[in-house]
């Protein structure tokens, strides 16, 4: 019996894959999309919160501000209701009309960026936003995951020691990144309990993250149009590069195999995990972790979504075509 839902994003359940070709490979799969508002971000979203309060960096009056592209706005939205603060979300206007929908209904103030930066994203344009807010609200605190350190430390403590306790020998785990909080503190756990641990970051064509060419992209959730400062302290051995289309099938593959009906960047992470251990035929045994960041109903209009889909596909063969 819990007091309320918002209290248990914890404990989320391990699945191992059985992939073909992949048979002395262990992979398994951490359900993050269980969380209690349906993603990975519950986890920041209530550790940053809880900690600011106590160490009253904020109160009850401070006005909290984040930039987000669909998740962490949920989450912070429902922490925030549930704590009583006020909060404004900068989103744009490439979130799925599901994550708009869900944020909205929490009521927070939303500020819509709909112009594209010159990397041909947004997430310049809503940082830009962001720091307008800033300047003209008093007692107002910018959350920016892409930089708090308490972002790192909210997957240090809660989702690493998860992966750690219940994988009884870590050799790998993938990640997708985006704002870079997740990786960075799952890998300084991971590290720190397996040191021989290899952290294998996967970002999508498209994202300047890595060292990419930044190019126009429509799946939220996985890579940036910027390097986000808290990489800097993130413990990754290898990187690899997804494109979006590959993304759409291994989100289409997890659903049709694995009955796991999960967002766009599980499908990243998947693909990752295929090609890595595909190309390293020499690796005869090993267990390999990855989580499912968010929910599948969040792309029903777009990944999950028959019209979207043969759009993004004239438009990926185009663009192919083009380069």
């Amino acid at each position: 019996m819990i007091e309320h839902i918002l209290h248990t994003p914890s404990n989320t359940p391990v699945v191992r894959l059985k992939m073909e070709g992949l048979e002395h490979i262990q992979v398994l799969a951490k359900l993050e999309y269980m969380n209690p508002t349906g993603s990975v971000k519950d986890r920041a979203a209530s550790f940053l919160i809880e900690k600011l309060l106590r160490q009253r960096e904020i109160n009850q009056d401070t006005v909290l501000i984040e930039s987000t592209s669909g998740n962490f706005g949920i989450a912070l939205s429902a922490y925030c209701r549930y704590y009583g603060l006020k909060f404004h979300c900068v989103i744009d206007s490439n979130i799925s009309s599901e994550n708009e929908m869900l944020i909205r209904m929490m009521d927070p103030t939303v500020h819509k960026v709909t112009e594209r930066d010159a990397t041909g994203g947004y997430l310049l344009n809503r940082i830009k936003k962001v720091c307008e807010l800033k300047e003209s609200i008093p007692n107002s605190y910018w959350v920016n995951q892409y930089q708090n350190p308490y972002n790192a430390e909210a997957y240090y403590q809660t989702l690493g020691n998860e992966i750690c306790d219940t994988v009884d020998s870590v050799d790998y785990v993938f990640l997708g990144v985006s704002s870079g909080g997740t990786i960075t503190g799952v890998s300084q756990k991971v590290k720190e309990r397996f040191p021989n641990a290899k952290i294998v970051a996967v970002d999508i064509v498209g994202s300047v993250i890595f060292g990419g060419q930044p190019r126009k992209r429509f799946i939220p959730g996985i890579g940036s149009s910027m390097i986000p400062n808290i990489l800097s302290s993130a413990k990754i051995d290898e990187v690899v590069m997804i494109d979006e289309w590959t993304t759409i099938a291994m989100c289409h593959e997890l659903y049709l195999k694995h009955s796991l009906f999960a967002g766009g960047s599980s499908g990243s992470v998947y693909a990752a995990i295929k090609q890595y251990f595909t190309d390293n035929k020499s690796i005869r045994s090993a267990n390999a972790v990855f989580i499912l960041a968010d929910r599948g109903e969040r792309y029903m209009n777009t990944i999950y979504n028959h019209n979207w889909v043969r759009n993004f596909e004239e438009n990926h063969l185009e663009q192919e075509i083009k380069a």
